[in-house]
């Protein structure tokens, strides 16, 4: 099976359900009205409430919503094959995802720019209010902590136990300073297993204790100790490509707003034509002088991004969020058209099986997570995420002009995000199986999967992950999260459409695969950086809203420190979660979090609509909202079991309570998920009984269903 039809059917699915479903939804259900001032007028005060083009508004709610969920969601599903990820991504956008922004943008502009919790408060009651503000809360830190954890992944440096794993060496061992330089065509053999898996790669080791007898020019057979650790290093050229974006966006700001206020056109230009400057100038700095203040821990990249939400998130929109969103979502848009457009040239044949039944009861991407409910937790943004209602309700509804632009934005902009998500999910899909695998298992957990993979692989599988490494000058094995996997795999897709018009140039084309792979790194940085940022503003926004109540000065409006005080709060709280557990355990919460989200949207836009008297419509909320809480009720269950388990385990290991960080994490992890869960079921239940009051109580059950179904 080639992609070229695949992007082709998508494309045509999308564009019908833009000119028909969307216009429904903004005639009949919305009744947009130009008519009507907007918040942006009502309120306007140069800060938070700002009239701004429909176009550079976009492209702000765009980079905001599009964080790493399309990106890397499906590639992490890809496990289970392409096609379950790419039917939900394409019916649940459609269906779900752009009706739920899209109406909740509708709602927040009606509502005088009210954020979700707000809305609640105004249409289904105080129990609501209180209750989705307290959910919500929960779910913007447990959400930004899961999108960061991907640049983590990407970018830090980390350390990899080796500990009881047999290591083989056939060839001559370097070191220095107790580091050792394990050449490629090692293998690995986990305790009690015949399976080994041969590193094509180099790779440094530390930790062995005694040393190793370095005079024999054959290598070595042994049982690595106690203390052996794979050194991963961090992406220097990545971290310096993408600090380069934020004095960029700085500029282009105040080239739009004050130097040449209206061309937004030649700050667009010079801003793109900038960050890629950057991201060549980016490969210079491994072998430099700068290289060490690039070169950043997991913990380094962490805390490097924390300093850059807070002071996001404190300055005003116009200064680097509404400039740098534009700018992001201009590189992000134009790249989505690169790689549909490369897809289309060089209609790259698909790798990986379209139902891959050997990984859906657990697999090494996601680790033991079944197909169902996991699919629909994994790629969540891509088709539904109840993080874009905050943004829906948060800086954009005070910065749109006229009602009209709500189609566009809300609707809109979530189409492209699925677009995004089925680019990504045939950028992994077409990478060889075995080298998908070999980036997106961890190094400790290879040997294990290791027949699995070969069977899905097939007779005919190649491993090429040193050939990826020469070619793109990174470590690529092991980097678990989906991001280095999905930068390959564009690289990949940038090669292949390059060498159709590139007859004989093969070899010099080579030369290119370093940059592609690092403008991809950059560009799925910026969907997740720009996420932090506006997500950082909008927890904000709700913290201060609730301060708000207690004192006036507590306010959005109360000034610059009650602003920093809470915006200190937010960014401490999801910097805390990134570092609480493992990847997959936080993609997991993060999906779990963000879907709860959307059934709460949904369950308060369904009353908002009762309230207003479009009853009959409420099936356009009701029927995804049904589906998204049967999916997610079922996850969080099985998450919340899980930590139970871990729970159990750690309390009898006589460790001291505050000392056992896995056992206060796994505590902490579970009291969050029960709480997200306990208030979804609070705002369903009472948005529903709003429902029920604001139709006057219907008469019958015959009748209930007929509203319902806008009958």
């Amino acid at each position: 099976m080639s992609a070229m039809p695949v992007m082709i059917a998508v494309l045509c699915l999308m564009a019908i359900a833009y000119r028909y479903y969307s216009a429904f939804l903004a005639a009949r259900v919305a009744t947009l009205d130009d008519s009507r001032r907007t918040p942006a007028y009502e309120r306007e005060d140069g800060h938070n409430f700002h009239p701004t083009s429909k176009w550079v508004l976009f492209g702000h709610h765009f980079a905001a919503i599009s964080g790493a969920g399309p990106l890397i969601g499906p590639v992490l599903a890809a496990q289970f094959g392409y096609l379950p990820g790419l039917l939900w991504i394409v019916i649940g956008v459609c269906l779900a995802g752009a009706v739920q922004d899209f109406l909740v943008l509708s709602a927040s502009i009606r509502r005088g720019g009210r954020s979700l919790a707000q809305i609640a408060y105004s249409d289904i009651g105080k129990v609501a209010g209180v209750t989705g503000t307290i959910a919500i809360l929960l779910i913007i830190v447990v959400a930004l902590a899961g999108l960061g954890k991907v640049v983590v992944k990407a970018l830090g440096g980390e350390t990899v136990s080796y500990a009881g794993m047999r290591l083989t060496v056939n060839e001559h061992v370097d070191q220095s300073d107790g580091i050792y330089q394990i050449p490629a065509g090692s293998s690995l053999q986990l305790p009690g297993s015949t399976n080994e898996t041969v590193l094509n790669e180099p790779f440094k080791l530390r930790g062995l204790n005694p040393p190793i007898p370095l005079d024999l020019a054959t290598g070595f057979s042994l049982v690595l100790p106690t203390g052996a650790v794979r050194l991963m290093p961090g992406s220097s050229w990545g971290t310096f490509t993408i600090a380069c974006t934020i004095p960029i966006a700085l500029f282009v700001g105040l080239y739009m707003y004050k130097l040449r206020p209206g061309k937004v056109v030649e700050a667009s230009l010079i801003g793109g034509a900038l960050t890629i400057a950057a991201t060549v100038l980016g490969g210079l700095v491994p072998e430099s002088r700068i290289a060490p203040f690039f070169n950043l821990s997991a913990n380094g990249v962490t805390w490097s991004m924390a300093i850059y939400g807070f002071i996001a998130a404190v300055l005003p929109v116009w200064v680097l969020l509404a400039p740098r969103d534009y700018l992001s979502s201009f590189l992000k848009i134009g790249t989505i058209v690169l790689l549909v457009v490369g897809t289309l040239i060089a209609n790259p044949k698909f790798e990986a099986p379209a139902l891959n039944t050997a990984f859906w009861g657990s697999g090494p991407t996601l680790g033991p997570r079944p197909i169902f409910p996991f699919l629909f937790i994994t790629i969540m943004c891509g088709a539904i995420s109840g993080f874009h209602a905050l943004v829906s309700s948060g800086t954009t509804p005070k910065m749109i002009r006229k009602e009209s632009d709500a189609r566009t934005i809300g609707y809109g902009a979530m189409l492209i995000e699925g677009l995004v998500g089925v680019v990504a999910m045939i950028a992994a899909t077409t990478l060889p199986v075995n080298d998908y695998y070999a980036m997106n298992t961890e190094l400790a957990a290879m040997p294990k999967y290791h027949d699995r993979i070969l069977a899905v692989a097939g007779p005919h599988g190649v491993e090429d992950i040193g050939m990826y490494e020469d070619l793109t000058k990174e470590s690529l094995r092991g980097r678990t999260g989906g991001a280095v996997t999905l930068a390959v795999g564009m690289a990949h897709i940038f090669d292949s459409a390059a060498r159709k018009f590139s007859s004989g140039a093969e070899t010099s084309l080579r030369a290119f695969w370093k940059y592609w792979y690092h403008f991809a790194i950059m560009f799925e940085a910026l969907f997740i950086l720009t996420t932090i940022d506006a997500g950082t503003r909008i927890g904000r926004f709700l913290l201060q809203e609730v301060a708000g109540k207690i004192h006036p000065k507590l306010g959005i409006t109360g000034g610059w420190i009650p602003a920093m005080i809470s915006t200190a709060i937010i960014v401490f709280a999801w910097a805390w979660f990134m570092n609480s557990d493992s990847f997959a355990t936080i993609w997991a919460m993060f999906g779990v979090a963000n879907q709860m989200l959307a059934v709460i949207a949904l369950a308060i836009v369904s009353a908002y609509l009762a309230n207003i008297g479009k009853a009959r419509y409420l099936w356009v909320t009701v029927l995804p909202m049904l589906f998204v809480m049967t999916t997610t009720s079922t996850a969080a269950v099985q998450l919340f079991l899980g930590q139970v388990d871990g729970i159990r385990v750690q309390w009898g290991n006589g460790t001291p309570f505050f000392q056992n960080n896995v056992l206060v994490n796994a505590i902490i992890e579970a009291a969050c998920i029960a709480a997200m869960m306990v208030s979804g079921f609070v705002v369903i239940i009472t948005a529903g009984m709003r429902v029920w009051k604001s139709t006057n109580g219907l008469k019958n059950e015959a009748r209930g269903f007929e509203v319902v179904m806008g009958k």
